[in-house]
């Protein structure tokens, strides 16, 4: 890549997507004030198909097919994809050359009624597109509703204001950059709401072949996000990760070690089996290949194929 050429950056056009982007492309244009930064909106199949739950029609990957196809076209040098949405193998194509400083990986409550998930009567009804949370919530609160909704942050939330759920669960990572931090009405502790692998983390794609591409965007790469999510990746991979999967994985860097925590199950019944453990940071992966071994040892296998 030139350094006199243009950095184009391929983007979905949904709100939370462009608004990655435009983060990227504002952190880009302070590394290189002489190069210019564009962008390339694009609809996905994800962005397409919202009818239906992602688990029925290919998973989060649809997010990210046709931004991989213009990059393999040339049409754009680099994707920005929110972390949880790429899958867990990438093509021997592309590579993740840079994974950024996280935001806030919690879930969260919105409500226009209820301050808590506590509060709300039996019945209520609690809008989520994830099978984690799904499963999540009937562990936690058996006695809710929980009902699908699809489409982007601004779409859910009119839903919800519209009276078709009395909550939603969100990623508050989402909100908070699109500046509906004022709708969280209940940040959900990671001790009850485990997080998705790489939730809150943007990770940006290039082809593998592009070593100057990924020289570009090596300034954003932030080592400790990089460790975390990768720990949070393997397990999700050594499980056949997918968002047909109800699956969570968080790990936290604790000085020198890195705490990783992980819970698998299903999503009907609630019925699950969790794990953690910690190590060297430089180990990361390998603790996280351990903590596969305990679920399984467990039976998260057969409680996945049930």
């Amino acid at each position: 890549m030139s350094t006199s050429n243009p950095i184009i950056i391929a983007t979905r056009e949904s709100p939370l997507a462009m608004w990655q982007a435009e983060h990227v492309q504002a952190r880009l244009r302070a590394l290189y004030p002489a190069r210019t930064v564009d962008l390339l909106g694009m609809t996905t199949r994800g962005d397409q198909i919202l009818d239906r739950a992602l688990s029925a029609v290919g998973g989060k990957g649809l997010f990210i097919k046709e931004l991989e196809v213009a990059l393999l076209e040339g049409r754009a040098h680099l994707a920005v994809h929110s972390l949880k949405d790429v899958p867990m193998e990438l093509a021997a194509e592309f590579r993740l050359a840079a994974v950024m400083d996280r935001e806030d990986p919690r879930d969260c409550m919105v409500s226009p009624r209820y301050a808590t998930l506590a509060e709300l009567p039996t019945g209520a009804k609690v809008g989520t597109s994830s099978l984690r949370r799904e499963l999540m919530l009937r562990v936690r609160y058996p006695q809710l509703t929980v009902l699908p909704v699809r489409g982007n942050v601004n779409t859910r939330l009119a839903k919800l204001d519209r009276g078709e759920f009395d909550a939603l669960i969100m990623a508050a990572a989402g909100l908070k950059r699109l500046g509906f931090a004022e709708r969280i009405r209940q940040i959900l502790p990671t001790t009850e709401f485990l997080p998705a692998p790489g939730q809150g983390a943007l990770g940006i794609e290039v082809i593998s072949a592009s070593d100057a591409c990924a020289e570009v965007v090596a300034p954003l790469e932030h080592a400790p996000t990089r460790a975390t999510t990768a720990a949070e990746r393997a397990v999700s991979r050594g499980l056949g990760g997918s968002c047909q999967v109800p699956l969570a994985a968080h790990a936290e860097i604790e000085g020198s070690e890195i705490h990783l925590r992980a819970l698998v199950g299903n999503h009907k019944t609630g019925e699950h089996v969790a794990v953690e453990g910690r190590g060297p940071v430089v180990d990361a992966e390998a603790i996280a290949a351990e903590a596969v071994a305990q679920l399984k040892a467990r039976g998260a296998l057969q409680l996945l194929a049930a």
